[in-house]
């Protein structure tokens, strides 16, 4: 009990970062061939649009194991107070929202990127703490 009002903050962005990345992964693989259809209509202007599907499937295992990385980082910090897990997921989370960035500016989706932003702020926060 003690390592969770110590480490709060860090489980609380952990948590956070945990919905998104989980829920955006399996979104992808439920309903794969949607999310394909939309991307690859997103970059139809874009040098990624023949590569959609293997750009796709990267980003889904790299949410995935972000994730996946982060939910048993919360148990390691929990239960030993040890957070290296949870801090390769945050970096691996803070790494595929790069990649997504640079998705959005050479679809020019400005305004995507822009939202990505506000993610990549709780993610870099993220590893900053579990950093110290």
């Amino acid at each position: 009990m003690e390592n969770i009002q110590n480490y709060i903050t860090e489980i609380l962005i952990l948590l956070f970062l945990i919905v998104t990345f989980l829920q955006s992964g399996i979104d992808k693989v439920t309903d794969w061939q949607g999310n394909v259809s939309f991307i690859r209509g997103h970059f139809k202007d874009s040098p990624l649009e023949k590569f959609t599907s293997i750009l796709v499937a990267i980003i889904l295992v790299m949410e995935l194991v972000a994730g996946a990385m982060m939910l048993v980082g919360i148990f390691h910090i929990i239960t030993t107070g040890d957070s290296n897990v949870a801090l390769i997921g945050t970096e691996l989370a803070a790494l595929s929202l790069i990649f997504l960035l640079i998705g959005q500016r050479l679809a020019k989706d400005y305004a995507g990127a822009m939202t990505l932003a506000v993610y990549f702020i709780i993610a870099i926060f993220g590893v900053y703490l579990l950093n110290n």
